[in-house]
């Protein structure tokens, strides 16, 4: 399925939309609807012939007062965890984030979370890095997917993965929602607003009975759920999607995809050391 996925995907680059990313890392946001965050969202399609499939946007302020990097480890770390490159700078790599908390504190884990949305399109592109890096990373590291909520269709798929995660059916599902939307297109995503019956439909297909599926999307227990990760979102200050965000402490931004992914894996390290001392 991931081979299939990412020849897929390769395919579908030049035609799919370019909007503008938050964090300097991606390049899409919510094209129409008004974000649940403290800073606005750019429109869809802003920079769309600028940037190439995982340019990075530069868009985010620098942190005020202008916090240093934190300290690389110094205990040994598992060979997988290892950072390569530079040392990230605060305001240009990464942003503080004021008061942050993590979003599931759990003892002796370094959380890593990846605020998302099935219809975004750079969500999509970068799936096929972040799927093998979360797989990859150390014990001492908890990797959380919180959908974004920005509204309209977004919320309808918020509501989804939470319920689709209450069945257990999230993880065998994420990419092949994914595909659905931006792929086969047997799901709208933002090209228009699928119904909570097109949705159940599409996880009836994965073993879900559909109409329980729809009856958990609007249960209580996935409200709550919603409106945690909602909360999350706004005091992160997240602008758009894909955001990472280390430990509740640190935004993660950087020149394309990989450049995330490596400046998160200095982040966990910094982290590691904190805990260690």
């Amino acid at each position: 399925m991931k081979t299939r996925f990412a020849l897929a995907l390769l395919a579908l680059l030049p035609i799919m939309v370019a909007c503008k990313a938050q964090d300097g890392s991606a390049d899409t946001a919510p094209a129409t609807n008004t974000p649940a965050t403290s800073e606005p969202v750019q429109p869809a399609g802003t920079d769309a012939t600028a940037d190439s499939a995982d340019e990075a946007a530069t868009d985010t302020a620098p942190a005020e007062g202008g916090e240093e990097a934190p300290a690389q480890a110094a205990a040994p770390v598992p060979a997988q965890s290892q950072p390569v490159g530079p040392a990230p700078v605060a305001g240009t790599d990464y942003v503080v984030i004021e008061g942050g908390q993590p979003f599931q504190p759990t003892a002796g884990k370094i959380e890593v979370v990846e605020i998302f949305g099935y219809v975004c399109p750079a969500c999509f592109r970068f799936q096929p890095l972040i799927g093998p890096w979360k797989a990859g990373l150390p014990s001492d590291v908890k990797f959380t997917y919180v959908p974004a909520m920005f509204g309209g269709t977004w919320d309808d798929y918020a509501r989804a993965f939470y319920a689709a995660e209450t069945l257990g059916l999230q993880e065998k599902t994420h990419e092949d929602m994914y595909a659905a939307i931006h792929i086969q297109q047997t799901l709208k995503g933002e090209r228009g607003r699928d119904s909570v019956e097109d949705i159940a439909g599409f996880y009836g297909k994965h073993g879900a009975d559909a109409k329980q599926f729809a009856q958990t999307m609007a249960s209580f227990s996935v409200a709550a759920k919603t409106n945690r990760a909602k909360q999350f979102a706004t005091r992160s200050k997240i602008t758009g999607t894909p955001s990472l965000i280390v430990n509740g402490k640190y935004l993660v931004k950087g020149r394309s995809f990989e450049d995330m992914l490596r400046i998160a894996d200095h982040l966990i390290a910094s982290e590691r050391a904190a805990q260690a001392n």
